[in-house]
């Protein structure tokens, strides 16, 4: 198919397919006008995407027109303030990385329902959020469903949530406290009850191709020796025997997560429809998860395929034109040398993601943290990719997931053969396990005492804010806190709090797991919302207002000097004190990030000379600082200029 066509080109136009000019004609003149320049510019990408994917599928050039047509009318359907916010972010395209900050929390556990997400909006816009991340409000498939990660549809709010009505509410509603709405959206896999796997198991050989199958037990013993398991203990292996269809679905997650088929065009087209059709309710961000799984190669690892940045460039394109102001975040929890490709840096390049977590970054401070040593924040950051313009990494201290270790594992390589046995240090650290510890965190999914995977908890746990026996115990609490927050938000362009680390909630308690169903470990850092710590968060007498206080200065800090935004370069500044971390941005800020239990003193050595910044104001005291001889308080964090 070409799109290259039809009819006469006059002033104005651009060359486009008649079935194109059909629907654009009877369109508002504006509105039509915009749509053939944003096709010009798209439409060449989309085509070679999608004809490297399926081109040589029956009928790819139907196929491709229903594509292309299903992005425009979303585009002539799309709502008149959604249609301004889009033609708004065109002129200011890295609108996302000026001093923003995002928020993420489950609607139940935060709020209740959707409605009453709308009652949180203040207390969101006084913590200075401009990013809501709320975890699945999808319908999803009956418990267990992975906290929602099992969608049964991608259509409908979970009733239990409210309604798309509802939704549409609250998305206006946010964006009129200037906040931006972010959904997860599961690409990898559905729900065992969506309706196309209900159609599998009716015998509909028609759904039975979006899935990946095995048919043997020696097939999937093929599959088996080269795939990971992500969840051994709770769900091991990556495919579940189906009996309506005699064969094993490929699963790898959790049994009731069918994987989804990408190289059937119809599973790309109606996942694509289904995520433009929520940014015309007013989502205005998509996590999309589990990207590096999307394409399964036999005789591989089945991850971060060349297909996978196909599938997320086209689905880029399709959103350019439909709705550009919408931003795409890759859940791609892998090292950092793996991530560039997801910013459209891979083979052929193109935009693909604007932003992306850096998983490598939040393991790294958490073990600096154990060691009090920032070798490995400084090992990640080196191996730290500049990143194309408008794009920009998402950082965090704590998010729904555990706190996965092996990510660092290229950064400890390098270092040598023996380094490895540092990760199985730093999470026996945080699950309590090692003489001093002050954590109250968990091993996650780790099948002995001897195998690292993860790390659950909240980060008032981990810190030890909620296991601080003395004054001076949670002083130093509180300080780890803090400071692990202002590296997260000096380094990130998109940092991000998870619920209740604003003034330090603590782990779910014991009982409260108990009742919950299912056996997943990440319980522990899924609380309900702290009405106790939300009460106090203005109350400087009391631990959480005093973490709030400390929070929100730095939050505050990062609004108001340009100089913090992340289009200004991020380098290492060396200190000389293997415990306290120096970064720079760009000329003019530096931050300074002790990680030691004990005062550090920054000497006049060569080290800090010829970094060439020798004084500064504290951005939050407003202080003069002398930096040769300067004191650094155990766990403190500076933010200066120049």
């Amino acid at each position: 198919m070409s799109f290259t066509e039809d009819r006469p080109v006059t002033s104005g136009q651009v060359h486009l397919p008649a079935f194109i000019h059909a629907l654009l004609d009877t369109a508002p003149v504006d509105r039509a006008r915009v749509i053939r320049q944003r096709l010009n510019t798209e439409l060449p990408v989309l085509q070679d995407r999608l004809t490297r994917l399926y081109g040589c599928t029956h009928n790819f050039s139907n196929w491709l027109r229903q594509v292309v047509t299903q992005a425009v009318e979303l585009a002539l359907a799309r709502p008149d303030d959604l249609w301004a916010l889009d033609l708004q972010r065109a002129s200011q395209p890295n609108w996302h990385m000026n001093g923003s900050l995002g928020y993420c929390a489950y609607t139940d556990k935060f709020a209740g329902s959707l409605s009453g997400v709308r009652e949180r909006i203040a207390h969101l816009q006084d913590l200075g959020v401009t990013y809501l991340h709320l975890l699945p409000f999808l319908k999803p498939g009956t418990h267990p469903n992975d906290g929602g990660f099992a969608v049964a549809s991608y259509d409908e709010v979970d009733p239990a949530l409210g309604s798309n009505q509802g939704l549409q509410r609250l998305t206006q509603a946010l964006r009129a406290a200037g906040i931006s709405l972010c959904s997860d959206f599961v690409l990898n896999h559905v729900s065992h009850e969506h309706t196309w796997a209900l159609q599998v198991r009716a015998g509909d050989a028609h759904y039975q191709s979006y899935f990946h199958w095995a048919h043997s037990a020696e097939e999937v013993a093929a599959h088996e020796k080269n795939l990971s398991q992500i969840f051994p203990n709770t769900a091991p292996g990556n495919f579940t025997f189906i009996p309506e269809v005699k064969a094993w679905a490929w699963t790898t997650f959790y049994p009731y997560q069918w994987d989804l088929n990408y190289t059937q065009p119809d599973v790309f087209a109606a996942m694509s429809q289904s995520l433009l059709q929520l940014a015309n309710l007013g989502v205005e961000a998509f996590r999309l998860d589990s990207t590096g799984f999307l394409w399964k190669r036999p005789g591989t690892h089945c991850m971060n395929q060349p297909e996978v940045h196909w599938i997320l460039q086209a689905m880029r394109s399709l959103t350019n034109i439909a709705a550009p102001g919408v931003l795409l975040k890759a859940e791609a929890i892998m090292p950092t040398q793996d991530l560039p490709p997801y910013f459209g840096l891979g083979e052929p390049q193109g935009k693909e993601c604007h932003a992306a977590y850096h998983s490598s970054l939040m393991s790294a401070s958490w073990m600096a943290l154990a060691e009090e040593n920032t070798q490995i924040i400084e090992d990640v950051l080196s191996h730290t990719p500049a990143l194309p313009d408008g794009c920009a990494w998402m950082t965090y201290v704590r998010c729904h997931d555990d706190i996965g270790w092996n990510v660092l594992r290229p950064e400890l390589d390098a270092r040598g053969p023996d380094q490895r046995t540092r990760l199985l240090h730093a999470a026996q650290f945080f699950a309590g396990e090692v003489p001093g510890s002050y954590a109250q965190g968990a091993a996650f999914q780790a099948s002995t005492p001897s195998v690292v995977h993860g790390t659950n908890g909240m980060t008032a746990a981990l810190v030890g804010l909620t296991s601080a026996q003395t004054p001076a115990a949670l002083e130093a609490a509180k300080s780890r806190l803090v400071m692990m927050q202002s590296l997260s938000f000096f380094v990130g362009g998109l940092p991000l709090i998870y619920m209740g680390d604003e003034w330090g909630q603590g782990n779910t308690s014991a009982h409260e797991v108990a009742q919950r169903q299912g056996t997943d470990g990440r319980e522990l850092h899924r609380p309900m919302f702290d009405e106790a710590g939300f009460a106090n968060r203005h109350d400087r007498q009391t631990t959480p207002g005093q973490i709030y206080t400390a929070l929100r200065a730095f939050i505050q800090a990062k609004k108001e000097h340009p100089g913090l935004n992340a289009t200004h370069p991020l380098s290492i500044w060396h200190t000389g004190v293997s415990s306290v971390l120096g970064l720079k941005r760009g000329s003019e800020m530096l931050g300074l990030f002790n990680f030691s239990s004990q005062t550090q003193t920054l000497a006049p050595t060569p080290a800090i000379t010829q970094n060439c910044m020798t004084h500064g104001t504290d951005l939050i005291s407003g202080q003069p600082i002398d930096l040769h001889g300067l004191e650094l308080q155990p766990y403190c964090a500076i933010w200066l200029k120049k």
